[in-house]
């Protein structure tokens, strides 16, 4: 498989986007990237984490879809459209990886993907 550029870039621009805007209390965002192998197939495991508020737990499952935002009235003062997950998830499935977002230890969120190799 090749990678798309613009897909991958659509990736990390996206997730840093969403820490900038909403973790506006993180002082600290983390980008790590290690080579795995599952199902005899060879992935990237990429994750991007923060040191924000974080996201109430019941919200984690829906982050990826489209249009859906944790606190409507925060979203609508910075402009988002709640998209830019959604358009993460479609980018790391194109790739032939998952995403899923869970919480960071010690407060923030962490949203780890796959990429295959």
């Amino acid at each position: 498989m090749i990678a798309d550029a613009s897909l991958i870039y659509s990736i990390f621009r996206n997730l840093i986007d969403n820490v900038i805007a909403y973790a506006t209390d993180a002082s600290l965002v983390e980008i790590t990237c290690k080579p795995v192998v599952r199902d005899n197939s060879g992935l990237y495991e990429f994750s991007v984490s923060d040191n924000g508020p974080g996201v109430e737990p019941q919200h984690l499952e829906h982050l990826f879809e489209r249009f859906y935002r944790v606190d409507k009235g925060r979203s609508r003062k910075l402009g988002g459209t709640g998209l830019g997950l959604a358009i993460v998830k479609n980018a790391v499935t194109v790739h032939g990886g998952t995403v899923t977002a869970l919480p960071t230890p010690g407060g923030g969120l962490t949203v780890r993907f796959t990429l295959q190799a």
